[in-house]
């Protein structure tokens, strides 16, 4: 694929991406009032996640766009008396809210399945505290276009962690609850990680493993539709059978 191809797919499918993901949330936003009531609290962390998923998103994704405008993905603006780079501005908002999508993630498991916090639950908080503090390492960079390594790897194992572990518990609660949604929702959270985890240990080799992205970005916005189709439609599910206790 040229360079010229490669660019122009990346700036149709971020845009369209953005549209799509906004409106997602214009959508849950809108219909709120319709939710059933054992589903509230499920659907306003759902909600608030991918808020902020699309607010990171229009940094990340958005700014990309723009510095292809600007000329390349090297586009730098002064701020401060200090240059910044358009593409890691972007990286890091995203690196952020990305966190916090998946802590919202928990706590809508949480509510869907009536969970209680355990060691477990614990420990995928404290690698999401462990992650923010990463991020905020000037080692991390910024302000480069591809990541640097060893650091991309030391900053998102934490968010790896984080991550399949709410699938783990997603899959573990909505398999036994015959909950068909959520199900998907997890199946498709290791989707996202099995196109990513790529991206984080080998793009520096293989610029081309960053087009996983686009399949990586097309799962959330799976477990996007999933949950407004299954949560925001006014309709009431039945309730998770009791776990017997441990």
């Amino acid at each position: 694929m040229s360079e010229s191809v490669r660019m122009w797919t990346e700036i149709g499918f971020n845009s369209l991406y953005l549209i799509v993901v906004w409106g997602l949330v214009a959508a849950m936003a809108g219909r709120r009032s319709r939710v059933a009531p054992e589903n509230q609290r499920t659907a306003s962390f759902v909600m608030w996640a991918f808020a902020l998923l699309a607010l990171g998103d229009t940094g990340h994704v958005g700014f990309r766009v723009l510095a292809y405008a600007m000329g390349d993905l090297e586009f730098s603006l002064s701020l401060f008396s200090r240059e910044i780079g358009l593409v890691g501005l972007g990286g890091m908002a995203t690196a952020f809210t990305v966190t916090l999508f998946y802590v919202l993630m928990l706590y809508a498991w949480r509510a869907r399945f009536d969970g209680e916090f355990g060691w477990l639950e614990y420990v995928l908080l404290a690698a999401g505290a462990v992650r923010i503090a990463l991020l905020l390492h000037p080692a991390n960079q910024w302000n480069r276009v591809v990541p640097p390594q060893p650091w991309a790897t030391y900053r998102n194992l934490p968010l790896i962690l984080l991550g399949l572990g709410v699938a783990y518990l997603i899959l573990r609660d909505a398999r036994a609850a015959g909950d068909r949604t959520f199900l998907w929702i997890g199946v498709m959270i290791l989707v996202s990680y099995a196109c990513y985890i790529p991206v984080v240990l080998f793009v520096q080799q293989v610029p081309l493993l960053g087009m996983l992205m686009i399949p990586k970005t097309l799962a959330y916005l799976v477990i996007g539709f999933l949950a407004y189709a299954d949560l925001y439609r006014g309709e009431s599910r039945s309730p998770a059978p009791e776990r017997s206790p441990a």
